[in-house]
């Protein structure tokens, strides 16, 4: 399972956790609407932890990236919604 630290990063006022288990984690951000899905196919072990992304839930997802760590994940998605809210250039 994911540790507490790891879920602390998912803040309830930014995310709605839509699915969680101990290697999958499914998030819509509340200011994007946009959803996320992180997928750590190593766990427990630390590493690659793979982002997908859709803009709409009836949209397929896209792989948008990988980190190491929940965290480093969750930091990438805040990134890509100040770019999309900032007005996509």
């Amino acid at each position: 399972m994911l540790s507490r630290k790891d879920l602390e990063c998912l803040a309830p006022e930014y995310f709605e956790i839509i699915y969680m288990d101990d290697r999958d984690v499914t998030i819509m951000s509340r200011n994007t609407r946009h959803m996320w899905h992180i997928h750590n196919p190593k766990y427990p072990l630390m590493g690659s932890c793979i982002i997908f992304h859709k803009h709409k839930v009836s949209h397929p997802y896209h792989q948008h990236g990988r980190s190491n760590m929940l965290r480093q994940a969750v930091r990438s998605i805040k990134r890509h919604d100040k770019w999309q809210i900032g007005g996509r250039k």
